[in-house]
């Protein structure tokens, strides 16, 4: 394997740190730089860009972040024992690499950052949905990052890019294409990481699209979304009913069938359906 920097390999930093993934942080670390670089590669051309990393444990990705060209990045991580590592990779970087200590679910790495930002991480397991749901619903759009490249565990990204009569489709399939072109760039075996983790990864890119795909309320669009997939195997006649007493009249207003179930309705349904609703409001 050939290096990307001059600092040592990472299973020489983790030996030399005392660094072990511990599961309760959600921590699995890719020690193969080279793929590191591959996946800072699919957020696309970094040298004009600040970047922001969420979970970045001993630095891989950090590395490739920066070998990559990365203008400026900066790492919110929540466990200490990684901080001197990362301390070593700014003395290697000086003046490109600001770390933040603390919970991604708390802060606001975006005073630290000048547009335009891209958002890359490969996101501790246990917080990566909720700061995906966060990103993409910021309460101005277009929001404050150009683009996620994001990995998660295979199953949450054949979520994001599903489609319409898929069993992986749903709520967040809707909720990131309506705002963003979102497709999987890259497939990671559990062998890549240490420890591996029982279920495969992917990396997902979300380009962010300058005004949602066609027009809807946010807060009626997620109600009615999160209501029809709730009960995702009943008509939505039925799964529906408590958002309007003439919930059929609506249905039928959007194109959409009172006896199909969600699964079957494609986005630009569900936007339809969400501004009839939000004309009685």
């Amino acid at each position: 394997m050939s290096a990307i920097d001059s600092l040592p390999p990472l299973r020489e930093v983790i030996a030399a740190q005392g660094l072990s993934a511990r599961k309760a942080l959600g921590q699995n670390f890719l020690l193969d730089l080279n793929l590191t670089a591959k996946i800072a590669r699919q957020a696309g051309d970094l040298t004009a860009c600040d970047v922001l990393e969420v979970g970045p444990g001993p630095g891989g990705l950090t590395r490739g972040l920066l070998s990559e060209g990365a203008r400026h990045l900066v790492a919110v991580e929540k466990d200490p024992r990684c901080l001197p590592a990362l301390a070593e990779i700014a003395e290697t970087y000086p003046g490109r690499l600001t770390v933040l200590e603390g919970d991604a679910l708390s802060l606001d790495p975006f005073a630290h950052l000048a547009p335009p930002v891209r958002i890359v991480a490969n996101l501790p397991y246990n917080v990566g949905t909720e700061l995906l749901v966060r990103w993409l619903t910021p309460p101005d759009w277009p929001p404050r990052w150009l683009s996620l490249t994001l990995m998660f565990q295979r199953e949450v990204a054949q979520r994001i890019t599903a489609a319409p009569g898929s069993k992986a489709y749903g709520r967040l399939a809707l909720l990131a294409q309506w705002r963003c072109d979102a497709r999987i760039v890259m497939d990671l075996p559990p062998q890549a990481f240490t420890p591996p983790p029982k279920v495969s990864s992917a990396v997902v890119h979300l380009d962010a699209l300058p005004a949602p795909r066609y027009p809807a309320d946010p807060g009626m669009l997620e109600r009615v979304v999160a209501t029809a997939f709730n009960q995702r195997r009943k008509m939505l006649r039925s799964s529906l009913k408590g958002l309007a007493p003439d919930i059929e009249a609506h249905l039928e207003a959007a194109g959409i069938a009172p006896t199909d179930r969600a699964e079957q309705i494609d986005l630009e349904r569900f936007c339809a359906l969400t501004r009839s609703l939000t004309e009685l409001l």
